[in-house]
């Protein structure tokens, strides 16, 4: 059987860290080209000096995706370098939480620039190129919180909510040609809260999720994963 992970063209956000890094390395393994964005530049080095001492091909780029401009210049790196872009993983994120009485306006704008905008940027950017290729998967890192509020979690969450709507449209803008998935990972090491009581996942977990959707034929669509501990209870 074919590798269906092998050559393809995957560029992600959030990569210096976390579920971004995990999957990096874990499609990486798997012969996939992987294109790297993120805000720490040296995080970013450091982590394709692992991938190529490990035989994989990498190219880095620093990314704010608030900003337009540097993920069109990401997407632009990674047909630069390979001709075209397969997948898109729209992880990077802001996940820190605000109890709405403390009007943390400035820190709510952040976190939807980053969490809504950020994720239409890279849509923005990667999706007419995909759509002149006839081919192309988008992925959206969402959360389980992306369908229930915890007491400080109504900004995040809603950020996550519109995930849904954004994968969906996708989805269906795109049918036949375009794949959606949308990843709802619970609690993991990498998630702001620490207080939980069971042991959160490794992002890696997160990452198998993501390397499944990536993995199937092209004319199967995952469209929605939800990976948690056992014992969280939503």
């Amino acid at each position: 059987m074919s590798d269906l992970v092998r050559d393809k063209i995957v560029v992600i956000t959030g990569a210096s860290s976390g579920i971004g890094a995990a999957t990096a390395r874990r499609l990486a393994l798997r012969g996939a080209k992987v294109v790297l964005g993120a805000r720490r530049q040296g995080r970013l080095e450091e982590l394709a000096a692992e991938i190529r001492m490990a035989g994989g091909q990498v190219v880095i780029k620093t990314t704010d995706v608030a900003r337009h401009a540097d993920v069109e210049a990401l997407i632009g790196a990674a047909v630069d370098a390979f001709g075209r872009i397969d997948v898109l993983v729209n992880n990077a994120a802001d996940t820190r939480l605000f109890r709405l009485a403390d009007a943390q306006v400035e820190a709510w704008s952040t976190q939807i620039d980053v969490n809504i905008k950020g994720v239409l940027h890279g849509i923005a950017a990667a999706l007419p190129k995909m759509l002149l290729q006839g081919s192309g998967h988008i992925i959206n890192v969402a959360s389980t919180l992306s369908t229930t509020v915890l007491p400080t979690s109504s900004v995040y969450s809603a950020t996550k909510f519109a995930l849904r709507a954004i994968s969906e449209g996708v989805r269906i803008e795109t049918a036949g040609k375009i794949r959606s998935t949308i990843i709802h990972p619970g609690a993991t090491a990498t998630e702001v809260v620490t207080t939980v009581a069971y042991k959160r996942l490794s992002a890696d977990a997160i990452a198998s999720g993501i390397e499944y959707a990536i993995a199937q034929p092209d004319d199967v669509g995952v469209n929605e994963i939800t990976i948690r501990p056992v014992e969280q209870p939503n």
